[in-house]
């Protein structure tokens, strides 16, 4: 089957959906826990370490690369110094328990022991077959760990997977929109679908100094009004970038085929749902303000 055999917004629209449940521990108490329990105790040096711990015992300017909108001072504050109190394996061993236990409270054990948790699983994990490891260093790093035997963790890994497949490519559509890693979160948070700036600002290192720089030099491109929302030219690119990132995101969409892909979106928004409605989510972790 070929890319073009699938309508690149039902990939996206899967992806969301996947990724909205994968996201989940990112917010949860129970990784903290997990991770405090050895030593870990900064939320920022937690990120770092269940994130990067894929790639191994990296430095920070490995981990600045492919996180793409840290501020590297933030990276470099907890990288390489994280690896000195856990090891990856460590951290990856963590992360488990913790999705382990923030899937069971957020879905319910019947969900996560349910026939669709395992239909999702097998289809989540079809389609990351389509992935390709070339010039995607998260993606191929969490493809070299082993799939989990339990159906809603193997979910949860086939959901890493192709949320880091989407992710890597976007960095490439990023780039050659000319966006850097702050002015990429700016016009993502001017369309009303990122993250809070207050959000940013605890978990990415940015100031308020420099995103006020960086509306700046984004209003000089034309790409944000004086209000900090997008002009015209600024959704054009916004549009661009998203169709540029479905482009390099589409092999494991076609791979899947559009049954499976559209069995995979209704499987995975029903999860999603169910994960929004148990709390998953800060209140106030998205919008402009």
């Amino acid at each position: 089957m070929t890319t073009a055999a699938i309508d690149a917004r039902a990939g996206r629209r899967c992806h969301n959906v996947l990724n909205s449940l994968h996201s989940t521990h990112y917010f949860s108490p129970d990784l903290g826990r997990e991770l405090g329990a050895l030593g870990v105790t900064d939320p920022r040096a937690v990120n770092f370490a269940v994130r990067a711990a894929a790639l191994g015992p990296v430095g920070a300017g490995a981990v600045t690369a492919a996180f793409y909108n840290y501020k590297h001072d933030l990276v470099a504050r907890h990288v390489p110094a994280v690896w000195e109190t856990v090891t990856p394996e460590q951290a990856l061993a963590a992360r488990a328990r913790a999705v382990d236990a923030t899937l069971r409270r957020l879905l319910g054990e019947d969900a996560v022991t349910s026939a669709e948790m395992a239909e999702a699983a097998a289809l989540a994990l079809r389609a990351a077959e389509g992935c390709s490891r070339s010039a995607r260093p998260l993606y191929s790093a969490h493809a070299d760990l082993p799939v989990p035997e339990e159906a809603h963790l193997a979910y949860w890994h086939a959901a890493t997977l192709l949320r880091e497949h989407r992710g890597d490519g976007h960095l490439a559509a990023l780039m050659a929109a000319d966006l850097d890693g702050l002015e990429a979160l700016v016009t993502h948070t001017a369309t009303g679908k990122g993250m809070a700036p207050k959000w940013i600002f605890t978990t990415r290192g940015w100031t308020q100094e420099e995103w006020d720089a960086a509306t700046d030099r984004l209003r000089d491109r034309g790409l944000l009004d004086d209000a900090g929302a997008p002009t015209e030219r600024g959704a054009a690119l916004r549009d661009e970038v998203e169709r540029t990132t479905d482009r390099l995101d589409a092999a494991p969409y076609a791979h899947l085929g559009a049954e499976g892909v559209a069995r995979l979106t209704e499987l995975g928004t029903a999860f999603a749902r169910t994960a929004l409605g148990a709390g998953a989510y800060p209140a106030d972790l998205f919008g402009r303000a």
